[in-house]
């Protein structure tokens, strides 16, 4: 199965099913001399594990990683490094009346065209949202990497089942401290309410994921075809969840004039606004990079569904099992650690300009 490695310095392979013995990856281009200890990678991992707030699902992990290689007394020593987290709390059997049926809005109907009607149904396999925790440790391996530069990432929900938090709410720096990763506890809230209209309507919910990488350098991002706004949206739309990409005004910007959109240029290196995002030509300007993440529903919904089976025959299906309400919040810290991806590979290739 080809698609399974992202980067190009700093180069993830990730590897395991929903229902498998495990999830994983291999992280290679990491220079050496970084301290990194599994404690660093578990703390994004806590914030991505089961069982956060009142949209995740009822599937208990610990997710405990365990490094397999690349680390000696306590520092990365240039080579791969492999991480592992097991599988603890797998109930394939929830998925045992769907192995002939194809489940609405899954990968299930894509994966049996590609791979010549062999799938893995338990809980999507390799499709599953499971998949996403290899991207979160190998992104907290490229945040320290990246806070070498003093570059920051901060990432929270702004909307959420259709309810947008206030205009003013827009600093991300504390929204790990609030449910659904809110920029405010008075929005989260509001988003408790229409999590129960959604869960008493056996449905699920979207929503919108804003992203701020602060004091990223200028010159990150190649010309053409690897502009760093392109290869984020890359990243970004690689998350099973994820729908649309916004840079800077996004779909706004079509409805400015040029005098408006324009970010003038002030003495010293500075920009008088920021409606591009933090990108000019596909490079960083040294502006804050924005971003946002358009979240779909999650699909596996509490109601019976029209289907065909893999003989194209009819069916009404109820899905079972344990699942997420939203993917919101837990794809947050993982489209956090995919922008941290990004920007510790573009660091590492700008070595490249750097004379010699």
């Amino acid at each position: 199965m080809s698609g399974n490695t992202f980067g190009r310095l700093l180069r993830l392979t990730s590897f395991g099913e929903s229902h498998g013995p495990g999830v994983g990856g291999v992280l290679d281009g990491c220079p050496a001399g970084l301290e990194l200890s599994e404690a660093d990678i578990q703390a994004d991992l806590d914030l991505r594990k089961p069982g956060r707030g009142p949209a995740s699902t009822g599937r208990k992990e610990a997710d405990s990683v365990r490094l397999l290689s690349g680390i000696f007394e306590g520092v990365t020593t240039g080579t791969p490094i492999a991480f592992y987290v097991a599988n603890e709390d797998q109930r394939p059997r929830d998925y045992a009346g769907l192995a002939d049926a194809f489940r609405p809005g899954h990968a299930d109907w894509a994966y049996f065209q590609k791979f010549c009607g062999i799938r893995d149904y338990r809980g999507g396999g390799r499709a599953s949202g499971r998949e996403t925790v290899a991207r979160v440790a190998a992104g907290a391996v490229a945040k320290k990497i990246l806070r070498r530069r003093n570059v920051v990432i901060h990432a929270g929900c702004v909307e959420f089942g259709g309810i947008a938090a206030s205009p003013e709410e827009t600093e991300l720096a504390e929204a790990f401290a609030w449910p659904y990763f809110a920029p405010s506890e008075r929005t989260a809230a509001l988003w408790d309410a229409r999590v129960e209209e959604a869960r008493a309507a056996g449905d699920t919910l979207g929503g919108i994921v804003a992203i701020a990488a602060r004091n990223v350098p200028a010159g990150l991002g190649e010309p053409v075809f690897d502009k760093l706004e392109a290869v984020l949206a890359h990243a970004l739309m690689s998350v099973g969840a994820v729908k649309g990409v916004e840079v800077g005004e996004g779909f706004a910007a079509a409805r400015l004039t040029g005098s408006q959109n324009n970010d003038p240029l002030l003495p010293g290196g500075g920009f008088a606004s920021n409606h591009a995002g933090g990108t000019l030509g596909g490079i960083s300007s040294g502006q804050d990079i924005i971003l946002r993440a358009a979240v779909k529903p999650i699909a596996s919904i509490a109601r019976k569904q029209r289907t065909v089976d893999t003989r194209g025959r009819p069916r009404e299906i109820l899905i079972g099992g344990r699942h997420d309400l939203s993917a919101i919040p837990r794809i947050v810290p993982v489209l956090s650690a995919m922008t941290a991806l990004v920007l510790a590979d573009a660091l590492l290739l700008q070595r490249r300009m750097e004379p010699v």
